[in-house]
Protein backbone atom coordinates (compact mmCIF):
# COMPACT_ATOMS: atom_id res chain seq x y z
CA UNK A 1 0.00 0.00 0.00
CA UNK A 2 1.59 3.06 -1.04
CA UNK A 3 1.70 7.05 1.57
CA UNK A 4 -1.79 8.15 -0.61
CA UNK A 5 -3.50 4.78 -0.30
CA UNK A 6 -2.62 4.80 3.21
CA UNK A 7 -3.62 8.40 3.84
CA UNK A 8 -6.75 7.67 1.90
CA UNK A 9 -7.17 4.57 4.04
CA UNK A 10 -7.12 6.09 7.11
CA UNK A 11 -9.03 9.63 6.55
CA UNK A 12 -11.04 9.28 3.44
CA UNK A 13 -12.29 12.61 3.98
CA UNK A 14 -12.52 12.73 8.18
CA UNK A 15 -11.12 15.81 10.09
CA UNK A 16 -8.86 14.28 12.04
CA UNK A 17 -7.63 17.03 14.76
CA UNK A 18 -3.93 17.43 14.90
CA UNK A 19 -3.80 16.18 18.81
CA UNK A 20 -5.89 12.72 17.39
CA UNK A 21 -2.75 11.59 15.68
CA UNK A 22 -0.63 10.97 19.34
CA UNK A 23 -2.69 7.49 18.70
CA UNK A 24 -4.21 5.85 16.89
CA UNK A 25 -6.95 7.75 14.40
CA UNK A 26 -9.14 4.48 14.47
CA UNK A 27 -8.66 4.34 18.42
CA UNK A 28 -10.57 8.06 18.43
CA UNK A 29 -13.20 6.69 15.75
CA UNK A 30 -13.78 3.98 18.40
CA UNK A 31 -13.49 6.57 21.75
CA UNK A 32 -16.30 8.56 19.49
CA UNK A 33 -18.57 5.91 18.72
CA UNK A 34 -18.74 5.14 22.51
CA UNK A 35 -19.24 8.16 23.42
CA UNK A 36 -22.43 8.62 21.27
CA UNK A 37 -26.14 8.84 22.71
CA UNK A 38 -26.59 6.61 19.72
CA UNK A 39 -24.37 3.62 21.40
CA UNK A 40 -25.62 4.46 25.22
CA UNK A 41 -29.03 3.74 23.97
CA UNK A 42 -28.57 0.42 22.77
CA UNK A 43 -28.47 -0.67 26.69
CA UNK A 44 -32.28 0.16 26.16
CA UNK A 45 -32.75 -2.08 22.93
CA UNK A 46 -33.82 -5.68 22.62
CA UNK A 47 -31.36 -8.26 21.41
CA UNK A 48 -33.92 -11.11 21.51
CA UNK A 49 -35.33 -11.54 24.45
CA UNK A 50 -36.72 -8.32 26.74
CA UNK A 51 -35.32 -8.32 30.10
CA UNK A 52 -38.13 -6.77 31.67
CA UNK A 53 -40.14 -9.75 30.31
CA UNK A 54 -37.20 -11.87 31.62
CA UNK A 55 -36.31 -10.38 34.80
CA UNK A 56 -33.04 -11.80 34.32
CA UNK A 57 -29.80 -10.01 32.91
CA UNK A 58 -30.24 -10.83 29.30
CA UNK A 59 -27.93 -9.33 26.37
CA UNK A 60 -29.39 -6.18 24.74
CA UNK A 61 -27.85 -4.68 21.97
CA UNK A 62 -25.03 -2.40 23.76
CA UNK A 63 -24.11 -6.13 25.34
CA UNK A 64 -24.12 -7.69 22.40
CA UNK A 65 -21.87 -5.10 20.12
CA UNK A 66 -19.44 -4.98 23.26
CA UNK A 67 -19.24 -8.87 22.78
CA UNK A 68 -18.76 -8.49 18.93
CA UNK A 69 -16.10 -6.17 19.57
CA UNK A 70 -14.16 -8.28 21.81
CA UNK A 71 -14.66 -11.52 19.30
CA UNK A 72 -13.40 -9.52 16.33
CA UNK A 73 -10.53 -8.26 17.59
CA UNK A 74 -9.85 -11.62 18.58
CA UNK A 75 -10.25 -12.65 15.24
CA UNK A 76 -7.59 -10.10 14.18
CA UNK A 77 -4.76 -10.83 16.72
CA UNK A 78 -5.32 -14.39 15.91
CA UNK A 79 -5.17 -13.98 12.28
CA UNK A 80 -2.36 -11.53 12.68
CA UNK A 81 0.41 -13.90 14.66
CA UNK A 82 0.52 -16.32 11.26
CA UNK A 83 2.68 -14.31 8.83
CA UNK A 84 1.11 -16.33 5.76
CA UNK A 85 -2.37 -15.27 6.81
CA UNK A 86 -0.62 -11.19 7.73
CA UNK A 87 0.65 -10.91 4.53
CA UNK A 88 -3.02 -12.61 2.38
CA UNK A 89 -4.80 -9.88 4.77
CA UNK A 90 -2.17 -6.92 3.49
CA UNK A 91 -2.53 -7.76 0.32
CA UNK A 92 -6.48 -7.55 0.37
CA UNK A 93 -6.21 -4.02 1.82
CA UNK A 94 -5.27 -4.69 5.36
CA UNK A 95 -6.66 -5.31 8.57
CA UNK A 96 -6.14 -3.21 11.61
CA UNK A 97 -7.80 -4.57 14.85
CA UNK A 98 -8.69 -1.04 16.01
CA UNK A 99 -10.80 -0.38 12.75
CA UNK A 100 -12.61 -4.07 13.25
CA UNK A 101 -13.10 -3.38 16.84
CA UNK A 102 -14.57 0.71 16.45
CA UNK A 103 -16.54 -1.22 13.34
CA UNK A 104 -18.28 -4.23 15.48
CA UNK A 105 -19.25 -0.81 18.21
CA UNK A 106 -20.70 0.56 15.54
CA UNK A 107 -22.80 -2.21 13.80
CA UNK A 108 -26.38 -2.12 15.38
CA UNK A 109 -26.18 1.79 16.19
CA UNK A 110 -29.28 1.82 13.42
CA UNK A 111 -31.15 -1.05 15.11
CA UNK A 112 -34.27 0.17 16.12
CA UNK A 113 -36.62 -0.16 19.01
CA UNK A 114 -37.78 -4.62 19.47
CA UNK A 115 -35.04 -5.64 17.74
CA UNK A 116 -35.45 -7.40 14.30
CA UNK A 117 -38.97 -7.35 14.38
CA UNK A 118 -38.69 -3.86 14.75
CA UNK A 119 -36.69 -3.66 11.83
CA UNK A 120 -39.13 -5.86 9.50
CA UNK A 121 -42.42 -3.39 10.79
CA UNK A 122 -40.62 -0.11 10.47
CA UNK A 123 -38.95 -1.54 6.34
CA UNK A 124 -42.64 -2.54 5.43
CA UNK A 125 -43.88 0.90 7.25
CA UNK A 126 -41.50 3.25 5.66
CA UNK A 127 -42.84 1.52 2.06
CA UNK A 128 -46.41 1.28 2.30
CA UNK A 129 -47.09 4.03 4.34
CA UNK A 130 -44.64 6.79 4.29
CA UNK A 131 -43.33 6.53 0.55
CA UNK A 132 -39.73 5.51 0.82
CA UNK A 133 -38.15 3.94 -1.63
CA UNK A 134 -35.14 2.61 0.10
CA UNK A 135 -37.55 1.67 3.17
CA UNK A 136 -35.69 0.94 6.57
CA UNK A 137 -32.62 -1.44 6.93
CA UNK A 138 -30.61 -0.90 9.95
CA UNK A 139 -27.02 -1.64 9.01
CA UNK A 140 -28.06 1.13 6.48
CA UNK A 141 -29.71 2.94 9.75
CA UNK A 142 -26.36 2.52 11.46
CA UNK A 143 -24.48 3.86 8.59
CA UNK A 144 -26.57 6.71 8.24
CA UNK A 145 -26.34 7.55 11.78
CA UNK A 146 -22.33 7.57 11.81
CA UNK A 147 -22.40 9.65 8.23
CA UNK A 148 -25.38 12.12 8.64
CA UNK A 149 -27.59 12.28 11.73
CA UNK A 150 -25.15 12.08 14.70
CA UNK A 151 -23.97 15.63 15.29
CA UNK A 152 -20.36 15.84 16.72
CA UNK A 153 -19.58 19.55 17.08
CA UNK A 154 -19.92 21.48 13.80
CA UNK A 155 -18.89 17.94 12.16
CA UNK A 156 -22.46 16.21 10.37
CA UNK A 157 -22.35 12.55 11.30
CA UNK A 158 -18.98 11.21 13.58
CA UNK A 159 -16.14 12.48 11.44
CA UNK A 160 -14.88 8.50 11.03
CA UNK A 161 -12.13 7.23 8.92
CA UNK A 162 -12.66 6.08 5.64
CA UNK A 163 -11.18 2.15 7.17
CA UNK A 164 -14.24 2.27 9.68
CA UNK A 165 -16.70 3.47 7.52
CA UNK A 166 -15.63 0.68 4.87
CA UNK A 167 -15.84 -1.86 7.65
CA UNK A 168 -19.13 -0.88 8.82
CA UNK A 169 -20.70 -2.06 5.35
CA UNK A 170 -21.23 -5.67 5.36
CA UNK A 171 -23.56 -5.37 3.01
CA UNK A 172 -22.10 -2.46 0.60
CA UNK A 173 -24.72 -1.73 -1.58
CA UNK A 174 -27.66 0.36 -1.98
CA UNK A 175 -31.38 -1.51 -1.88
CA UNK A 176 -31.60 -1.41 -5.96
CA UNK A 177 -29.39 0.82 -7.70
CA UNK A 178 -25.76 0.24 -6.28
CA UNK A 179 -23.52 -1.14 -7.90
CA UNK A 180 -24.85 -1.93 -11.27
CA UNK A 181 -24.95 -4.67 -12.08
CA UNK A 182 -26.48 -5.05 -8.97
CA UNK A 183 -25.69 -8.14 -6.46
CA UNK A 184 -29.22 -9.47 -6.09
CA UNK A 185 -28.78 -10.27 -9.64
CA UNK A 186 -25.67 -12.64 -9.10
CA UNK A 187 -25.51 -16.23 -9.45
CA UNK A 188 -25.36 -17.28 -7.09
CA UNK A 189 -26.13 -13.93 -5.09
CA UNK A 190 -24.07 -12.34 -2.16
CA UNK A 191 -25.23 -13.49 1.18
CA UNK A 192 -27.91 -11.02 2.35
CA UNK A 193 -28.69 -9.48 -1.41
CA UNK A 194 -31.24 -12.06 -2.37
CA UNK A 195 -34.94 -10.23 -2.79
CA UNK A 196 -37.41 -9.22 -5.17
CA UNK A 197 -36.44 -6.78 -8.19
CA UNK A 198 -39.15 -4.47 -7.44
CA UNK A 199 -38.36 -4.38 -4.03
CA UNK A 200 -34.99 -4.52 -3.71
CA UNK A 201 -32.15 -6.35 -2.13
CA UNK A 202 -33.18 -8.32 1.53
CA UNK A 203 -30.31 -6.44 3.37
CA UNK A 204 -28.19 -3.17 2.17
CA UNK A 205 -25.43 -1.37 3.78
CA UNK A 206 -26.55 2.33 2.99
CA UNK A 207 -29.28 3.87 1.76
CA UNK A 208 -28.84 6.21 -1.49
CA UNK A 209 -28.78 9.71 0.79
CA UNK A 210 -25.75 8.03 1.83
CA UNK A 211 -24.18 6.48 -1.48
CA UNK A 212 -21.67 9.09 -2.38
CA UNK A 213 -20.29 8.71 1.67
CA UNK A 214 -20.25 4.57 0.81
CA UNK A 215 -18.55 5.35 -2.46
CA UNK A 216 -15.85 8.07 -0.69
CA UNK A 217 -15.13 5.37 2.03
CA UNK A 218 -14.44 1.95 -0.10
CA UNK A 219 -12.15 4.13 -2.94
CA UNK A 220 -9.25 3.14 -1.33
CA UNK A 221 -10.25 -0.47 -1.79
CA UNK A 222 -10.96 0.24 -5.45
CA UNK A 223 -8.97 -2.68 -7.82
CA UNK A 224 -8.29 -5.19 -4.84
CA UNK A 225 -12.51 -5.41 -4.07
CA UNK A 226 -15.51 -6.02 -6.27
CA UNK A 227 -17.76 -3.28 -5.87
CA UNK A 228 -19.78 -5.82 -3.95
CA UNK A 229 -17.45 -7.37 -2.21
CA UNK A 230 -16.70 -6.76 1.66
CA UNK A 231 -13.63 -5.31 3.02
CA UNK A 232 -11.79 -7.95 5.40
CA UNK A 233 -12.31 -5.86 8.31
CA UNK A 234 -16.14 -6.08 6.88
CA UNK A 235 -15.87 -9.65 6.69
CA UNK A 236 -14.22 -10.27 10.03
CA UNK A 237 -17.07 -8.03 11.75
CA UNK A 238 -19.65 -10.04 10.20
CA UNK A 239 -18.05 -13.13 11.16
CA UNK A 240 -17.33 -11.96 14.32
CA UNK A 241 -21.03 -11.09 14.61
CA UNK A 242 -21.99 -14.30 13.76
CA UNK A 243 -20.03 -16.18 16.99
CA UNK A 244 -21.65 -13.76 18.99
CA UNK A 245 -25.04 -14.65 17.63
CA UNK A 246 -24.97 -18.23 17.59
CA UNK A 247 -23.25 -18.69 21.37
CA UNK A 248 -23.87 -15.73 23.39
CA UNK A 249 -27.72 -15.50 22.41
CA UNK A 250 -28.53 -19.32 23.41
CA UNK A 251 -26.51 -18.34 27.11
CA UNK A 252 -30.07 -15.99 27.28
CA UNK A 253 -32.37 -18.67 25.91
CA UNK A 254 -31.22 -21.33 28.64
CA UNK A 255 -31.40 -18.67 31.67
CA UNK A 256 -35.28 -18.01 31.38
CA UNK A 257 -36.04 -21.38 30.43
CA UNK A 258 -36.84 -21.44 26.62
CA UNK A 259 -34.33 -24.10 25.65
CA UNK A 260 -35.43 -27.62 27.23
CA UNK A 261 -33.14 -30.44 27.17
CA UNK A 262 -35.47 -32.77 25.57
CA UNK A 263 -37.13 -31.32 23.06
CA UNK A 264 -33.52 -29.89 22.00
CA UNK A 265 -32.36 -33.44 21.71
CA UNK A 266 -35.33 -35.28 20.34
CA UNK A 267 -34.79 -32.59 17.21
CA UNK A 268 -31.08 -33.46 16.60
CA UNK A 269 -31.32 -37.65 17.78
CA UNK A 270 -34.49 -37.93 15.41
CA UNK A 271 -32.53 -36.68 11.98
CA UNK A 272 -29.17 -38.85 13.42
CA UNK A 273 -31.81 -41.95 13.90
CA UNK A 274 -33.68 -41.23 10.54
CA UNK A 275 -31.61 -39.78 8.35
CA UNK A 276 -31.80 -41.84 5.46
CA UNK A 277 -35.73 -41.98 5.87
CA UNK A 278 -36.09 -38.21 6.12
CA UNK A 279 -33.94 -37.67 3.16
CA UNK A 280 -36.29 -39.89 0.93
CA UNK A 281 -39.13 -37.51 1.95
CA UNK A 282 -40.17 -34.91 -0.89
CA UNK A 283 -39.61 -31.64 -0.07
CA UNK A 284 -43.95 -30.79 -0.04
CA UNK A 285 -43.76 -34.04 2.52
CA UNK A 286 -41.34 -32.99 4.46
CA UNK A 287 -42.73 -29.41 5.03
CA UNK A 288 -45.83 -30.72 5.71
CA UNK A 289 -44.09 -32.34 8.88
CA UNK A 290 -41.47 -29.72 9.48
CA UNK A 291 -42.83 -30.10 13.30
CA UNK A 292 -42.02 -33.27 13.58
CA UNK A 293 -39.01 -33.70 15.65
CA UNK A 294 -35.77 -34.37 13.02
CA UNK A 295 -37.91 -32.31 9.98
CA UNK A 296 -36.22 -28.85 10.73
CA UNK A 297 -32.75 -30.54 10.48
CA UNK A 298 -33.28 -31.87 7.22
CA UNK A 299 -34.72 -29.32 6.13
CA UNK A 300 -31.45 -26.97 7.07
CA UNK A 301 -29.76 -29.53 5.19
CA UNK A 302 -31.21 -28.94 2.21
CA UNK A 303 -31.37 -25.13 2.23
CA UNK A 304 -27.45 -25.01 3.05
CA UNK A 305 -27.11 -27.32 -0.35
CA UNK A 306 -29.36 -25.14 -2.28
CA UNK A 307 -27.73 -21.71 -0.98
CA UNK A 308 -24.40 -22.56 0.31
CA UNK A 309 -23.31 -25.46 -2.15
CA UNK A 310 -19.50 -24.07 -2.05
CA UNK A 311 -19.01 -25.36 1.39
CA UNK A 312 -22.33 -27.54 2.48
CA UNK A 313 -21.25 -30.94 2.99
CA UNK A 314 -22.69 -33.87 4.34
CA UNK A 315 -20.03 -35.41 6.50
CA UNK A 316 -19.40 -31.95 8.02
CA UNK A 317 -22.76 -31.29 8.58
CA UNK A 318 -23.69 -34.95 10.54
CA UNK A 319 -20.61 -34.37 12.42
CA UNK A 320 -21.82 -30.77 13.49
CA UNK A 321 -25.12 -32.13 14.18
CA UNK A 322 -23.14 -34.59 16.31
CA UNK A 323 -21.00 -31.72 18.51
CA UNK A 324 -23.95 -29.73 19.39
CA UNK A 325 -26.13 -32.43 20.22
CA UNK A 326 -23.09 -33.66 22.60
CA UNK A 327 -22.23 -29.82 23.75
CA UNK A 328 -25.19 -28.50 23.82
CA UNK A 329 -28.29 -30.70 24.53
CA UNK A 330 -26.13 -33.22 26.25
CA UNK A 331 -24.06 -30.75 27.98
CA UNK A 332 -25.25 -27.07 29.02
CA UNK A 333 -28.75 -28.14 28.90
CA UNK A 334 -28.60 -31.47 30.84
CA UNK A 335 -29.09 -29.13 34.10
CA UNK A 336 -31.56 -26.77 33.95
CA UNK A 337 -30.37 -22.92 34.67
CA UNK A 338 -31.33 -22.10 38.71
CA UNK A 339 -28.88 -19.25 39.19
CA UNK A 340 -26.61 -21.39 41.18
CA UNK A 341 -22.73 -20.81 40.84
CA UNK A 342 -22.34 -24.14 39.18
CA UNK A 343 -25.10 -23.05 36.56
CA UNK A 344 -23.52 -19.55 36.18
CA UNK A 345 -20.10 -21.84 35.69
CA UNK A 346 -21.99 -24.25 33.39
CA UNK A 347 -22.51 -21.31 31.64
CA UNK A 348 -19.36 -19.15 31.11
CA UNK A 349 -17.47 -22.87 30.34
CA UNK A 350 -20.17 -23.35 27.20
CA UNK A 351 -19.75 -19.56 25.97
CA UNK A 352 -15.78 -19.63 26.26
CA UNK A 353 -15.03 -23.48 24.82
CA UNK A 354 -16.90 -22.29 21.65
CA UNK A 355 -15.98 -18.64 21.57
CA UNK A 356 -12.33 -20.24 21.60
CA UNK A 357 -13.59 -23.14 19.17
CA UNK A 358 -14.75 -20.86 16.23
CA UNK A 359 -12.36 -17.96 16.52
CA UNK A 360 -9.38 -20.39 16.00
CA UNK A 361 -11.50 -21.65 13.23
CA UNK A 362 -11.30 -18.46 11.44
CA UNK A 363 -8.88 -18.21 8.43
CA UNK A 364 -8.18 -16.09 5.27
CA UNK A 365 -9.23 -16.81 1.52
CA UNK A 366 -7.66 -15.12 -1.63
CA UNK A 367 -10.39 -16.47 -3.54
CA UNK A 368 -13.45 -14.99 -1.77
CA UNK A 369 -16.52 -17.11 -2.67
CA UNK A 370 -19.57 -14.95 -3.41
CA UNK A 371 -21.55 -16.02 -0.60
CA UNK A 372 -18.64 -15.40 2.14
CA UNK A 373 -16.78 -12.84 2.65
CA UNK A 374 -12.16 -13.47 2.66
CA UNK A 375 -12.73 -14.27 6.17
CA UNK A 376 -14.36 -17.34 7.13
CA UNK A 377 -14.80 -20.18 9.37
CA UNK A 378 -13.21 -23.76 8.20
CA UNK A 379 -15.98 -25.89 7.13
CA UNK A 380 -16.86 -27.96 10.14
CA UNK A 381 -17.25 -24.56 12.55
CA UNK A 382 -19.17 -23.35 9.64
CA UNK A 383 -21.47 -26.30 9.55
CA UNK A 384 -21.65 -25.60 13.39
CA UNK A 385 -22.55 -22.21 13.24
CA UNK A 386 -25.60 -23.38 10.81
CA UNK A 387 -26.68 -25.92 13.23
CA UNK A 388 -26.56 -23.41 16.13
CA UNK A 389 -28.70 -20.78 14.24
CA UNK A 390 -31.32 -23.46 13.67
CA UNK A 391 -31.52 -24.52 17.66
CA UNK A 392 -32.18 -20.18 18.20
CA UNK A 393 -34.93 -20.19 15.12
CA UNK A 394 -36.83 -23.32 15.91
CA UNK A 395 -37.01 -23.18 19.48
CA UNK A 396 -37.18 -19.56 20.83
CA UNK A 397 -38.14 -17.64 17.16
CA UNK A 398 -40.87 -20.01 15.82
CA UNK A 399 -42.60 -19.62 19.79
CA UNK A 400 -45.97 -18.88 19.72
CA UNK A 401 -45.61 -17.17 23.32
CA UNK A 402 -42.74 -14.44 20.91
CA UNK A 403 -44.90 -14.22 18.31
CA UNK A 404 -47.71 -13.00 20.60
CA UNK A 405 -45.62 -10.69 22.28
CA UNK A 406 -43.56 -9.61 18.92
CA UNK A 407 -47.27 -8.68 17.04
CA UNK A 408 -48.07 -6.47 20.18
CA UNK A 409 -44.82 -4.59 19.72
CA UNK A 410 -45.63 -4.60 16.06
CA UNK A 411 -48.98 -2.67 16.22
CA UNK A 412 -47.23 -0.07 18.78
CA UNK A 413 -45.10 0.77 16.11
CA UNK A 414 -47.26 1.07 13.56
CA UNK A 415 -49.59 2.89 16.03
CA UNK A 416 -46.50 5.23 16.73
CA UNK A 417 -45.70 5.99 13.41
CA UNK A 418 -49.07 7.01 11.95
CA UNK A 419 -49.01 9.12 15.21
CA UNK A 420 -45.95 11.21 14.75
CA UNK A 421 -47.28 11.52 10.47
CA UNK A 422 -50.38 12.87 11.58
CA UNK A 423 -48.72 15.30 13.97
CA UNK A 424 -46.03 16.19 10.99
CA UNK A 425 -49.20 16.82 8.79
CA UNK A 426 -51.16 18.89 10.86
CA UNK A 427 -50.61 22.73 10.01
CA UNK A 428 -51.50 23.96 13.54
CA UNK A 429 -48.44 22.34 14.60
CA UNK A 430 -45.42 23.22 13.29
CA UNK A 431 -44.09 25.39 16.06
CA UNK A 432 -44.97 22.86 18.00
CA UNK A 433 -43.14 19.73 17.24
CA UNK A 434 -40.18 17.86 19.07
CA UNK A 435 -37.24 20.31 17.86
CA UNK A 436 -35.28 17.15 17.39
CA UNK A 437 -38.09 15.77 14.68
CA UNK A 438 -38.31 19.63 13.24
CA UNK A 439 -34.47 18.69 12.69
CA UNK A 440 -34.76 15.72 11.57
CA UNK A 441 -37.18 16.94 8.85
CA UNK A 442 -34.62 19.69 7.56
CA UNK A 443 -31.91 17.33 7.31
CA UNK A 444 -33.90 14.81 5.16
CA UNK A 445 -35.43 17.66 2.56
CA UNK A 446 -31.43 18.92 2.27
CA UNK A 447 -30.50 15.55 0.63
CA UNK A 448 -33.83 14.45 -0.61
CA UNK A 449 -33.40 17.84 -2.90
CA UNK A 450 -30.30 16.59 -4.35
CA UNK A 451 -31.65 13.02 -5.94
CA UNK A 452 -33.48 12.37 -9.18
CA UNK A 453 -35.89 9.53 -9.71
CA UNK A 454 -33.61 7.73 -11.86
CA UNK A 455 -30.75 8.07 -8.03
CA UNK A 456 -33.88 5.07 -6.60
CA UNK A 457 -34.55 3.62 -9.99
CA UNK A 458 -37.67 5.48 -9.82
CA UNK A 459 -40.27 7.90 -12.66
CA UNK A 460 -40.82 10.49 -10.22
CA UNK A 461 -40.61 11.44 -6.32
CA UNK A 462 -42.48 13.47 -3.74
CA UNK A 463 -39.61 15.44 -1.89
CA UNK A 464 -41.99 16.82 0.56
CA UNK A 465 -43.39 13.32 2.14
CA UNK A 466 -40.49 11.29 1.52
CA UNK A 467 -38.50 13.84 3.85
CA UNK A 468 -41.34 13.56 6.37
CA UNK A 469 -40.92 9.66 6.16
CA UNK A 470 -37.41 9.65 6.78
CA UNK A 471 -37.64 12.15 9.67
CA UNK A 472 -39.89 9.77 11.04
CA UNK A 473 -38.39 6.74 10.62
CA UNK A 474 -34.85 8.26 12.11
CA UNK A 475 -36.72 9.61 15.06
CA UNK A 476 -38.39 6.25 15.60
CA UNK A 477 -35.30 4.70 14.93
CA UNK A 478 -33.57 6.30 17.67
CA UNK A 479 -35.53 5.22 20.45
CA UNK A 480 -35.31 2.58 22.66
CA UNK A 481 -38.00 -0.02 23.72
CA UNK A 482 -39.11 2.09 27.05
CA UNK A 483 -39.12 5.72 25.07
CA UNK A 484 -41.20 4.09 22.42
CA UNK A 485 -43.68 2.95 24.85
CA UNK A 486 -44.07 5.89 26.68
CA UNK A 487 -44.05 7.89 23.61
CA UNK A 488 -46.80 6.33 22.28
CA UNK A 489 -48.86 6.86 25.47
CA UNK A 490 -48.14 10.33 25.72
CA UNK A 491 -49.27 10.44 22.20
CA UNK A 492 -52.81 8.45 22.40
CA UNK A 493 -53.21 10.21 25.73
CA UNK A 494 -53.01 7.72 28.23
CA UNK A 495 -49.89 9.16 30.29
CA UNK A 496 -50.63 11.62 33.05
CA UNK A 497 -47.05 12.54 33.92
CA UNK A 498 -46.59 15.68 31.13
CA UNK A 499 -43.36 16.99 31.71
CA UNK A 500 -41.28 13.17 32.10
CA UNK A 501 -42.97 12.40 28.90
CA UNK A 502 -40.34 14.80 26.94
CA UNK A 503 -37.58 12.80 27.69
CA UNK A 504 -38.43 11.56 24.43
CA UNK A 505 -38.34 14.09 22.54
Amino acid sequence: MNEDQRARRLFGGAVVAPGDLTGSPYRVDRDRIVASPFFARLGGVTQVISPGGSGLLVHNRLTHSLKVASVARGIVERLCADAEQRSLLDKLGGCDADVVEAAALAHDLGHPPFGHLGERVLDRLARERLGLPDGFEGNAQSYRIVTSTQVRGAAIGLDLTAAVRAALLKYPWTRRTHPDPHPMHLSPTPRGAGGDPETGSAKFGAYVTELADLRQARAPFAGRLADWQQTVEASVMDTADDIAYAIHDLEDFHRVGVLQQGSVAAELVAWQRDAAGLRALGDTQLRASVRRPGRSVEQLRRELHRKDGWICDDDAFSAAVEHVRAELADGLLAAPFDGSIVAEQAVARFSARWTRRLIDAVHVRADQPVRSGHVLLARPQWHEVQVLKLIHHRFVLERPDLALHQRGQARLLAALVEALHAWLADPEEGARLPRRLHDLVELAEAETETLTPADYGLKTLDVAAMARGRAIVDFVAALTDGQAVGLLEALSGRSRQLWTDAFVL
